[in-house]
C-alpha cells in the first residue's frame, strides 16, 4: 500500500476514536511525521482557565505516536513511555503539536514532539518510546 493511502487510513482511524469526538483534534500524517491541532475551548480548561495538562499530553503523544505509526503499516503501535514538559499556559486559539521520528530499530522507535499556541510560541515539548503491538491495522479499529 502506498504511503499516502496508509496515512489517510491512520487519519480516519484517529477520527473514529470516541474520545476525539469530544476533544475534536485534527490529525495530518506524513512520512515519519504527524501534526495534531486541537481547538482550545473552555470545556478543556482546568480551574485556572487554561487547557489541562492532559490535553497537552494528548496532542504531544498523538503527534509522536502517529509519526511512528506512519512508518509501520501492518500493526498498531503502542506508547511505551512518554515525557512531557509544559512551558506555558494556553487559553485561546489552538494547540498545534508536531511529531517526528528521531530513531527507529526493528523493535523500538523514539519520537519527539513540540506544541505551539496560535501565535506560534512553543508551549510544550515531549518525547517517547514506541513499539509494535500485535494488533493488526484493520477496519475493526477504524483503519479503513
Amino acid at each position: 500500500m502506498p504511503g499516502e493511502e496508509h496515512w489517510r487510513k491512520l487519519e480516519r482511524m484517529y477520527d473514529s476514536s470516541p474520545l476525539n469526538a469530544f476533544i475534536r483534534p485534527k490529525l495530518t500524517v506524513g512520512e515519519g511525521t504527524a501534526e495534531v491541532v486541537i481547538p482550545v475551548r473552555p470545556e478543556l480548561f482546568h480551574a485556572a482557565g487554561a487547557i489541562h495538562g492532559s490535553i497537552y499530553f494528548k496532542a504531544l503523544d498523538d503527534s509522536a505516536f502517529f509519526a511512528v505509526n506512519s512508518l509501520v503499516r501492518e500493526v498498531f503501535v503502542l506508547t511505551a513511555s512518554f515525557t512531557v514538559y509544559l512551558l506555558r499556559p494556553v487559553s485561546e486559539g489552538e494547540l498545534r503539536a508536531r511529531g517526528r521520528v528521531i530513531h527507529r530499530s526493528s523493535r523500538l522507535f523514539v519520537a519527539e514532539s513540540e506544541a505551539a499556541d496560535a501565535a506560534g510560541r512553543l508551549v510544550a515539548r515531549g518525547s517517547g518510546t514506541f513499539m509494535r503491538s500485535r494488533m493488526p491495522l484493520t477496519s475493526d479499529i477504524g483503519y479503513a
